[in-house]
């Protein structure tokens, strides 16, 4: 099988490289210099080219805080750049992946999020990759739209970087303590999507390693697996957070994303998101 990822500059679609080489399928890694996704033609000459059997679409427009301002790019990137591969991959009749997000929800409430519950996003971030979403939806019939969160992986920044950084220069960190989501390793997020990719179990999922925290108790969990025990790290609301912090991005909430549609699907489910902090700090550190 031979399949085209984008975005492989990026924590996740390195990743995803790297396990199918590991499996012996042929991945052709494109990142802005040999694919630029807002270029239409330039989507269209390079995935006829390569004629790969399918796309994992990890390329985005990923700075929350940044896309409040720069709605535009954000836009063109993440909804137009989608719609462009979607109409290739729709064109050659090949299947894709497009790797979305938490934020299509609105983050209020306590329950799970499911695949299918209805998307109302609450920042820019959010709407253009709902947009992207719509797209393949509106375009393709052989898609796999998988939302993940709080995503980490050795080849970029993530949050774990920036509280080892902080940690270190402060001694002292704030974080966030009434948002609730899973922590997301990209090294095992890469193992499913390859699961997934060689399937025609078709449509939407979530992605994350599993259990629940809190920024917070992310945080706390970092420093104690790091031997930072030495490192402050208070609690505070979000509302106290963007009082310190304004111009920030909305943020949800409520990050619970169900994962129940791998089992029924019969896909393995990511290893508790503890465990996979320890082998990442064990890669890194």
């Amino acid at each position: 099988m031979k399949v085209l990822v984008t975005g492989v500059k990026g924590q996740l679609g390195f990743d995803v490289m790297q396990e199918l080489a590991k499996r012996g399928l042929e991945g052709i890694g494109v990142d802005v210099d040999e694919m630029d996704i807002t270029d239409a033609e330039a989507c269209r000459r390079v995935i006829t080219a390569s004629q790969p059997d399918a796309v994992i679409h990890c390329a985005a427009y990923t700075a929350v805080d940044a896309a409040e301002t720069n709605m535009d790019l954000c836009r063109k990137v993440n909804a137009g750049g989608t719609r462009n591969i979607a109409e290739v991959c729709r064109d050659l009749d090949i299947r894709m992946m497009y790797i979305s997000t938490d934020y299509v929800f609105n983050g209020q409430g306590t329950r799970y999020w499911e695949p299918d519950d209805e998307r109302e996003p609450l920042n820019a971030y959010g709407q253009s990759k709902y947009e992207g979403e719509l797209a393949i939806e509106e375009l393709l019939e052989k898609y796999f739209i998988v939302r993940i969160a709080w995503v980490f992986g050795v080849n970029g920044k993530n949050f774990i970087r920036t509280m080892l950084r902080l940690g270190k220069e402060r001694g002292a960190v704030s974080v966030v303590d009434d948002q609730i989501g899973s922590p997301t390793y990209t090294y095992d997020l890469a193992r499913l999507l390859v699961d997934m990719i060689q399937t025609e179990k078709y449509g939407r999922y979530h992605a994350t390693n599993e259990g629940l925290c809190s920024w917070y108790d992310f945080a706390v969990e970092i420093f104690r697996q790091a031997g930072m025990d030495e490192v402050r790290v208070t609690p505070v609301s979000t509302k106290e957070y963007t009082a310190m912090y304004p111009g920030q991005a909305k943020r949800p909430m409520n990050s619970r994303i169900s994962k129940e549609k791998l089992t029924l699907n019969g896909f393995e489910r990511l290893p508790a998101w503890q465990d996979a902090l320890h082998r990442y700090l064990e890669e890194i550190l």
